[in-house]
């Protein structure tokens, strides 16, 4: 039997805040178990999400000093989480980093708080900056849950995250196949956020609204949904291609919610079709949005599984944590069904302190 206890580090674009994850991960006769003791959410404060929103207009220069300043936020954040154990508990830690820039086919990803900086800063092992080997290996960078969808809970047939983005990882012919599906909490925290919020809380905004058809079917005409995988999304994406396209129509905010919804909704739908009689498991910040859960289900008819809340919120930390055991190792992490890179690798920085 070997034991790992790691903390699990991600950002999401949706930008709700870091998530930190306290897990024990175990191998035991070839299999993995997972223990997640403790996770805990820490929003950013108003003057970093108004740095991380602008991302995509920063210039390089702007963008390496702000990685420097983006890196020791982090590390007080995790040191903060890291202290609140005996020392020695936590053999390291595993950073996703915040994606700053993600355009896999221009063979460019960046994800800043990942300088080798941050261990010596932390006081323990990182390994950190995950998609920058599988984009040079001419794959997508993204997504990276998925050998933990498989590794950690290959019990169900589907898993479907509904974070900034809608991804959905699942086994085909043997393989594990994966991608992104659409924009969810990027675009539905953006607009809402014009009225103070930082979410809509079980979807009341949203269900308020009527679902404007030309927009809906301006949205489902999008190039990239009739796209195959290996493919995924990024912020400069949704800048380009979605937030034109609503603001372009001066509707009211319920509408604008109700409409992209309805949008989430139909595509998650046609990613899932035909599978009537398997399971689903549901995570990440959607998974909350009970309006948002109606319409998935009135278009997806697997049998949807929400767990308890601590995988809802903090299974792609919780993954995290593992990519960085398993990079460790030197084991698989990255698969190329997944992203299109050329090999299967084992993917990641190792930083000491």
């Amino acid at each position: 039997m070997e034991t790992f206890n790691v903390v699990g580090v991600m950002s999401g674009t949706s930008l709700d805040g870091i998530d930190l994850a306290y897990v024990t991960f175990t191998k035991l006769n070839g299999t993995w178990q997972f223990d997640c003791h403790d996770a805990v959410t820490v929003s950013y404060p108003p003057n970093w999400k108004h740095k991380l929103q602008g991302l995509v207009g920063f210039s390089k220069d702007d963008l390496l000093d702000l990685d420097v300043e983006y890196t020791d936020f982090l590390a007080h954040i995790i040191v903060d989480f890291v202290d609140q154990y005996p020392k020695g508990t936590i053999d390291m830690v595993c950073s996703h980093g915040h994606t700053a820039l993600h355009q896999p086919e221009m063979g460019m990803t960046y994800q800043i708080g990942n300088l080798p900086e941050i261990s010596k800063k932390i006081g323990l092992p990182v390994v950190c900056d995950f998609r920058i080997e599988d984009v040079a290996l001419g794959g997508q960078g993204a997504p990276l849950v998925p050998i933990g969808d498989q590794l950690l809970f290959g019990s169900y047939d589907y898993c479907l995250n509904l974070g900034g983005f809608a991804n959905v990882s699942m086994q085909v012919d043997g393989n594990r196949i994966a991608y992104d599906i659409c924009p969810v909490n990027i675009v539905l925290n953006h607009y809402v956020s014009k009225v103070g919020k930082e979410f809509d809380a079980g979807g009341v905004l949203a269900k308020s609204g009527g679902v404007d058809e030309g927009l809906l079917k301006e949205l489902n005409a999008i190039p990239f949904y009739g796209e195959s995988y290996p493919k995924s999304l990024g912020l400069e994406w949704v800048n380009t291609e979605v937030f034109p396209r609503i603001d372009s129509c001066s509707l009211e905010l319920p509408i604008i919610l109700r409409t992209f919804v309805e949008h989430i909704a139909f595509q998650i739908g046609q990613n899932l079709q035909g599978v009537s009689s398997q399971n689903i498991l549901v995570t990440g910040g959607g998974a909350h949005n009970q309006f948002l859960m109606e319409r998935i289900k009135s278009h997806a008819k697997p049998y949807v599984i929400i767990p308890e809340t601590l995988i809802v919120d903090f299974k792609e930390a919780i993954v995290f944590g593992f990519l960085g055991v398993l990079k460790l190792h030197n084991e698989i992490n990255c698969l190329k069904s997944v992203t299109g890179a050329r090999k299967d690798h084992s993917s990641g920085m190792i930083y000491y302190p």
